[in-house]
């Protein structure tokens, strides 16, 4: 199991918070810096699918500092709501939130994703942008959500993946392995959090091993769509009606 603190005692859980607890002042500028921007095109191509669905109250599991959140508020939702277990990443997302006079629309709060503080189908749409490679069980933190969406509704995940195509695969694994820690660590201060997030890409079972897991937690006509030479993928899943 990719762990961010190899040393430290703490399950993977906390040791998770704590690194994004530590990062979350320089997280934006990172994630934008380190994909070049492009994620914000994945999360644009995530909300154009989830359009067509028209949920009103919309779970973002993972929130970080609110972006997928932010982005969800296009689509005229009553509603969403963003959990995280960061503080430290919340906060960022809370002033971001107020900044963009948004309040109305989006609610952050404090929560695990593997222990939702929710009742069954409370939501038409659940999403997760980068956040289920962090989940302590995998399996446990995607029923949660299957639980929380109503029968019927839609689940969208953005994640990384490994790219399959040489030789964009040798490139892509030198800049992960390499350069990204390198500039992780200059900017962020935190020596282990940019390690951490290549060998949490390389342990996630991406592709059909993840339309696997989400069909075996409860989901059906389950889709993975391919971003930028395979860097990323759109899962798309549904809670059968019945």
């Amino acid at each position: 199991m990719a762990l961010p603190y190899k040393q430290s005692q703490q399950s993977k859980r906390g040791q998770v918070e704590e690194m994004f607890d530590n990062i979350s002042p320089k997280y934006d500028l990172l994630n934008h810096l380190l994909s070049v921007n492009i994620d914000k095109l994945w999360r644009k191509r995530t909300i154009k699918k989830l359009k067509a669905y028209q949920p009103g109250r919309i779970l973002d599991v993972a929130t970080g500092t609110g972006d997928f959140a932010v982005a969800a508020t296009k689509l005229g939702p009553v509603k969403v709501v963003g959990i995280d277990i960061s503080e430290g990443m919340l906060n960022v997302a809370r002033e971001k939130i107020s900044k963009k006079q948004l309040s109305d629309k989006i609610e952050v709060q404090k929560a695990d994703s593997e222990n939702l503080p929710f009742g069954d189908g409370e939501f038409d749409a659940a999403i997760v942008g980068f956040g289920v490679r962090n989940f302590e069980n995998l399996e446990k933190g995607l029923a949660e959500i299957c639980r929380v969406i109503k029968p019927g509704g839609t689940f969208f995940v953005l994640e990384f993946s490994k790219p399959q195509k040489t030789p964009f695969r040798q490139i892509y694994q030198f800049y992960f392995k390499y350069i990204l820690p390198a500039i992780g660590r200059m900017v962020s201060k935190d020596k282990s959090a940019y390690t951490y997030l290549p060998e949490s890409v390389n342990e996630f079972p991406d592709g059909d091993d993840f339309l696997a897991i989400l069909k075996k937690v409860g989901f059906a006509d389950n889709r993975c769509f391919r971003q930028t030479f395979g860097i990323a993928s759109i899962y798309e899943a549904h809670k059968p009606k019945n």
